[in-house]
């Protein structure tokens, strides 16, 4: 029996429903922390992009902080922020560093978004009566939604892969499995809950594509200028 077959046998192994931690448990779990840090990182960016691309104000800012948050190391800073917060709050740390990592890219998605959106579609809006608030929510926000939600689908591959390594600090989650894996030796059980992790990130992957697609085929961007 080779590798990939043991590693399938694994994943369906009846162990995988009684263990320690069961597999759907750690499924569970792994998105769990993946979505609880997508929506706080969205709650924070989204509101600080959209002011940013209609205002122009922290333009430069957003373009350096985008930049060097891709230098982070994301094993390097949950260590850090375990020492920081100490290991008793190892959740708490997990999902600060989720946080800071799908930060950047939601927050330059939705700055991009607003700052693409043509002057003459800004301009039209302003000449038919809209104030700037409505230039924003009904004009430049729902032209900008295809580019927003492209840099979340982006953020959320991001943040399922880094929740892996949370696994070294941790009990819970796919990544626990690898970790184990390595430990003992158990190189199927590697392999096993790798391919978890590779199919949930292309599910994701799959659903986000497909929102995007329909926001990109079915959004009128004529109407959201024009309507009153």
């Amino acid at each position: 029996m080779n590798l990939f077959s043991e590693a399938l046998a694994w994943i369906f192994s009846p162990e995988r429903t009684t263990g320690a931690l069961p597999l759907g448990q750690a499924i569970a779990t792994h998105l769990g922390f993946s979505f609880a840090a997508l929506l706080i990182a969205a709650l924070i960016a989204i509101p600080t992009g959209w002011f940013i691309g209609h205002t122009g104000l922290g333009r430069d800012l957003v373009i350096a902080l985008t930049g060097a948050s891709r230098a982070i190391p994301s094993f390097g800073l949950l260590l850090l922020l375990v020492v920081l917060l100490g290991v008793t709050h190892k959740e708490a740390a997990t999902v600060t560093a989720l946080v800071l990592l799908a930060l950047a890219p939601i927050l330059a998605g939705a700055y991009s978004g607003i700052e693409g959106v043509p002057a003459a579609t800004r301009d039209a809006a302003s000449a038919i009566g809209m104030s700037q608030w409505q230039v924003l929510f009904r004009v430049e926000v729902p032209l900008s939604l295809p580019i927003l939600l492209g840099a979340i689908r982006s953020a959320l591959l991001q943040v399922v892969a880094t929740v892996t390594i949370a696994g070294y600090i941790s009990n819970w989650g796919l990544g626990f499995y690898i970790i184990q894996g390595i430990q003992l030796r158990d190189y199927a059980q590697i392999l096993g809950a790798s391919l978890l992790i590779v199919v949930l990130a292309l599910a994701l992957d799959f659903i986000f594509a497909g929102l995007n697609k329909g926001l990109s085929r079915f959004f009128d961007p004529l109407g959201a200028s024009t309507s009153t």
